[in-house]
């Protein structure tokens, strides 16, 4: 079902008719020059043109071959191998962050899995630089990592409330953009998400959550009057991605306003980015054949 899109700025789909080639999620959803938030329709599928139910049928077996490399990763750090992936998911309220830790996130081993929920910097981590605690939660060899929201705060939330002075905060996109190239150099793969939901849907989302005494638990009154800076956020957005999204670590966007394809679309993200890894089995620092004898001979 994937087909090769003109990109993420194109809003769109498959050109039905266009006889192109197909195409990754990777290339169809990644932010490149010229790339524009507002051009990009939050319910559009790019790189997808089925329904829900074709893309309820396409998840079937990807979470198995997600495990599968994911314990193939694991696997070679304990051969020497230095590899990890971070993932990076950011998006506004109620954009679905909770459905891609649960239903992509959820398909790996615990034990090859840190997921980071950034809030709020502690008085601690006030003393630091602002790279200080994400560095400290990067993934170890053979690991994923997963930041639920990220340093990208410091050019979001914190350029929207004005928390530090504009001097102080628009020299953070160099800043990031160093500190992931190292990251990347280091033998971590990056992937950053942006989960891209409507206005329009977040309230329907906030209403629901106000509706069920069930999801009153989700229901935070902050979450209005984030909602009302709507149009600061999305224009940090727009300039957070045109200068943070780099060839080493690019950004791609997701349009989230329809749930089942936006887990599909990142459920493939971490899955082509794993299989260009092709981490190996590493070989056995053993003798095979002596333990299968030694074995053999035991009642």
């Amino acid at each position: 079902m994937a087909k090769k899109s003109s990109g993420a700025t194109s809003g769109k789909g498959k050109d039905k008719g266009s006889g192109e080639e197909p195409a990754t999620f990777t290339q169809a959803l990644r932010a490149g020059e010229g790339f524009d938030l507002a051009a990009l329709s939050p319910r559009a599928t790019p790189g997808f043109d089925g329904d829900k139910a074709d893309g309820e049928k396409a998840m079937e077996g990807l979470g198995d071959r997600l495990s599968e490399l994911q314990e193939r990763l694991y696997a070679e750090s304990r051969g020497g191998g230095s590899r990890s992936v971070l993932l990076v998911i950011q998006g506004m309220d109620t954009s679905g962050k909770g459905g891609i830790m649960r239903h992509v996130v959820g398909s790996f081993d615990p034990q090859g899995v840190a997921i980071t929920a950034f809030k709020a910097p502690s008085d601690e981590e006030k003393k630091h630089p602002f790279l200080w605690r994400i560095r400290n939660a990067l993934p170890g060899p053979g690991d994923i990592g997963v930041f639920d929201r990220s340093h990208y705060e410091d050019v979001l939330i914190v350029r929207v409330h004005d928390l530090v002075p504009q001097s102080q905060w628009s020299r953070r996109y160099t800043q990031i953009n160093d500190f992931e190239a190292k990251v990347v150099e280091s033998g971590t793969t990056v992937v950053k998400v942006m989960l891209h939901i409507s206005s329009d849907e977040q309230k329907a989302r906030l209403a629901e959550r106000l509706d069920r005494p069930d999801k009153h638990w989700k229901y935070n009154p902050g979450d209005l009057d984030e909602r009302a800076r709507w149009a600061d956020y999305q224009e940090a957005y727009q300039v957070a991605i045109e200068k943070c999204s780099t060839d080493v670590a690019p950004w791609f966007v997701v349009p989230a306003d329809r749930k089942w394809y936006a887990r599909l679309a990142v459920t493939n993200l971490v899955l082509e980015h794993l299989e260009a890894l092709d981490p190996q089995w590493p070989e056995a620092d053993f003798d095979v054949e002596a333990e299968q004898r030694r074995l053999s001979l035991m009642p």
